[in-house]
């Protein structure tokens, strides 16, 4: 089966993540993927393929013959998609891209003046969404591409390869990917997350991250007697949020530069609860953001009383770069895999996170992670161009190569 092909199959389950639901995975329909792609790799001929109870898939492919003294090596891609748009129903479109702006099917169109990267994608097969969706590139084309490069190596034994240790995880979107990782059912001390952008892209930074939840109690009195009485939990989170530096968000922030992030915001004049995000490459830089939000609600409390802000604040991840240094052959071998085939390789920082990210760090496991080929992950304007996506099946043959 192409890479293509077998992408287009695994859009079509709902593997929607949770930021809200307690149970493992967080939806229970991440499952009928892990289902299909278990028995898939049993069907192509690893060994031990299976889904386990919380609904993460492992299996094995096995050494050729004479390589079985070559440290195994694993490839890590996650099953859900992002909660932030909807991944039900989802109805890929392949287009030929003939540049300009492209239309999508049923609304909405990617425009040159918001994207003017796709300029280099002009006379390529573009997988798009219908505008309504998003696609599920991140990460089932990583699912596919390690899926189908399984598949080329078995239907190809001539090609000396190392024992490849294949996993595929829930709930990284929502942080939750590493949660339940079995190391016993993973024979590989090093591996590859697929699990990022265009082609040629390697990452081996990512963001230290934290979140924040803040409680804002309030005092609601009917506004018609409510002077010098009301405490108004809204305006009073509104407060909060006008401390944050207005230059250090998402929106005005790239590469390694930091940001603090709201997310979300409820309630009302009695009790608000905002959540928002803390991200920085730089661990020090890092620590003195997670400060000065403390010292914001300590500043606010001492204004409207002790209580009338309560923090919670919770590291969610760190910088592998700290644990990839001392492994990066790592790197370089997957610099040499693409020039191999033909792709310049692009070392760059994650602005975000991976579930190698905490696999190199509560694992003992460095994980850099690799491109997919897909691009504008979590909203209707994703795609992923079918060039990239065999290109990347061929770029993890030559990594396995012995």
């Amino acid at each position: 089966m192409q890479v293509t092909e077998r992408f287009l199959k695994y859009v079509s389950f709902d593997t929607t993540s949770s930021e809200t639901s307690d149970t493992v995975p967080t939806t229970a329909h991440q499952k009928e993927l892990g289902r299909y792609l278990a028995d898939e790799l049993a069907r192509l001929g690893l060994e031990n393929a299976h889904m386990d109870q919380l609904g993460y898939v492992y299996a094995v492919l096995p050494a050729t013959p004479g390589q079985e003294h070559v440290p195994a090596l694993g490839l890590i891609s996650h099953m859900d998609t992002s909660p932030a748009v909807s991944g039900a129903d989802i109805h890929p479109q392949i287009v030929i891209y003939q540049g300009g702006d492209l239309p999508l099917a049923k609304t909405g169109c990617l425009r040159v003046k918001d994207f003017p990267f796709l300029s280099r994608y002009v006379g390529q097969q573009l997988i798009v969404t219908d505008g309504t969706t998003l696609l599920g590139a991140d990460d089932k084309a990583g699912v596919a591409e390690i899926v189908t490069a399984c598949e080329y190596l078995l239907a190809h034994p001539e090609v000396p390869h190392r024992t490849i240790a294949v996993c595929f995880t829930p709930d990284e979107e929502v942080g939750k990917g590493a949660d339940h990782f079995d190391p016993a059912k993973f024979p590989a001390k090093a591996a590859y997350t697929v699990d990022g952008g265009e082609l040629g892209e390697i990452e081996y930074e990512n963001f230290n991250a934290a979140a924040v939840t803040l409680t804002v109690h309030g005092v609601n009195i009917h506004p018609g007697s409510a002077k010098d009485k009301m405490k108004n939990a809204v305006l009073m989170a509104h407060q909060f949020i006008s401390l944050l530096p207005e230059a250090e968000t998402p929106a005005h922030t790239e590469g390694y530069e930091g940001f603090y992030h709201v997310t979300d915001v409820s309630g009302n004049e009695t009790e608000v609860v905002l959540h928002a995000i803390i991200r920085d490459h730089d661990r020090e830089k890092f620590e003195a953001r997670k400060t000065f939000v403390e010292n914001a609600v300590r500043y606010l409390n001492g204004l409207w009383g002790e209580g009338s802000f309560r923090l919670e604040l919770k590291d969610s991840y760190y910088n592998m770069k700290e644990k990839l240094l001392p492994h990066m052959e790592l790197i370089d071998n997957a610099c040499a895999a693409m020039r191999a085939v033909g792709v310049e390789p692009e070392i760059v920082p994650i602005r975000g996170g991976t579930d190698g990210a905490r696999l190199s760090w509560e694992r003992d496991i460095p994980c850099p992670n690799l491109c997919t080929g897909g691009a504008n992950f979590h909203g209707v304007h994703e795609f992923v161009p079918v060039a990239s996506m065999e290109k990347m099946v061929q770029v993890l043959v030559e990594l396995v190569r012995c």
